[in-house]
């Protein structure tokens, strides 16, 4: 598919009869490549602290944020880490920490992980930019991948530039890891054309996941007013990031953030259980509230009819 052909698939209505065929032709030839197989993924929010990257559509912001610095205790990272782990049904874990946490601070945090979790559990990493030379102590220290996106509003929403994120990418790229992508944050205001270029750009670069994720409406930020979409418009936006992707021999998987059951009905086959900070949250601990743990991302995927 083309850029065009794919912002025009993102202009219809996600009440249409278009959209709705968009997305059924994505659920049903998704299930058809990835054998009906669904993967849990696990998210771990390491740190939490006003942060100076300042995203307009993020919780740690320290424009608006209500948080406190905290960070988990060795003790608390492993906890969080063997109950993800411990049955070894979790396909990767994501370590998350601030824009601004040091790099020491990041490799001792993956590498504890390394030590602790099953050694067929991929660990991915997901932080601010970096250079080559830190990407190859990333995957030395036991990461396998990397999160990370342009994304819509860079620049605008936040204080960097798509040339820092497309540095990174192609940092993560030359390293040997895998590299996770997504269309997000995904607001009322964006348009196809928007949309679509950012999609296009996951596919151009091989990623290894793909997927879509919008925006959460988070208090007192200046993006508030605009709203977000709803569940049925990011599953029609799923189900076109799933019609580009399927042709990718390189993307394995497609995410649908947070998880719900109309995104792995329009192709999405990743989601993410997730505890400890979370930038769509205004919880120190996400898990009941944002936050969805392995066990309710199998109910979902059960529900909707797929091996997991």
């Amino acid at each position: 598919m083309t850029q065009e052909e794919c912002a025009y698939l993102l202009s219809f209505d996600e009440r249409s009869l278009e959209a709705a065929i968009t997305r059924g032709v994505a659920d049903a030839m998704s299930r058809e490549k990835f054998g009906n197989k669904g993967l849990v993924f696990g998210q771990i929010g390491v740190e939490v602290a006003p942060c100076a990257g300042r995203c307009r559509f993020c919780s740690f912001s320290e424009e608006f944020t209500t948080f406190k610095a905290h960070s988990l205790t060795d003790e608390e990272l492993m906890a969080k880490a063997d109950n993800f782990c411990s049955t070894g049904e979790l396909y990767a874990l994501a370590l998350m920490v601030l824009h601004d946490t040091s790099i020491d601070r990041t490799l001792s945090v993956i590498s504890r992980v390394r030590e602790r979790i099953p050694s067929t559990t991929q660990i991915m990493i997901n932080m601010g930019d970096f250079t080559y030379s830190q990407a190859e102590e990333l995957r030395a220290a036991g990461a396998n991948g990397s999160y990370h996106v342009w994304r819509l509003g860079e620049g605008t929403d936040t204080i960097f530039t798509k040339e820092e994120r497309f540095a990174t990418i192609e940092n993560i790229k030359k390293a040997g890891l895998d590299l996770y992508y997504c269309c997000e944050p995904i607001g009322p205001e964006h348009t196809p054309e928007q949309m679509a270029e950012q999609i296009i750009k996951g596919v151009d670069y091989e990623c290894f996941q793909h997927g879509a994720m919008r925006r959460v409406l988070v208090p007192h930020s200046s993006l508030a007013h605009l709203g977000q979409i709803s569940e049925l418009r990011l599953a029609q936006i799923t189900g076109v990031v799933t019609l580009l992707a399927l042709h990718s021999p390189q993307i394995t998987s497609v995410g649908v953030h947070e998880p719900n059951k109309l995104g792995i009905t329009s192709g999405a086959n990743a989601i993410y259980a997730e505890t400890g900070s979370n930038p769509r949250d205004t919880e120190q601990e996400t898990t009941g509230s944002h936050g969805l743990t392995i066990e309710d991302c199998k109910r979902m995927y059960a529900e909707c009819g797929f091996e997991i």
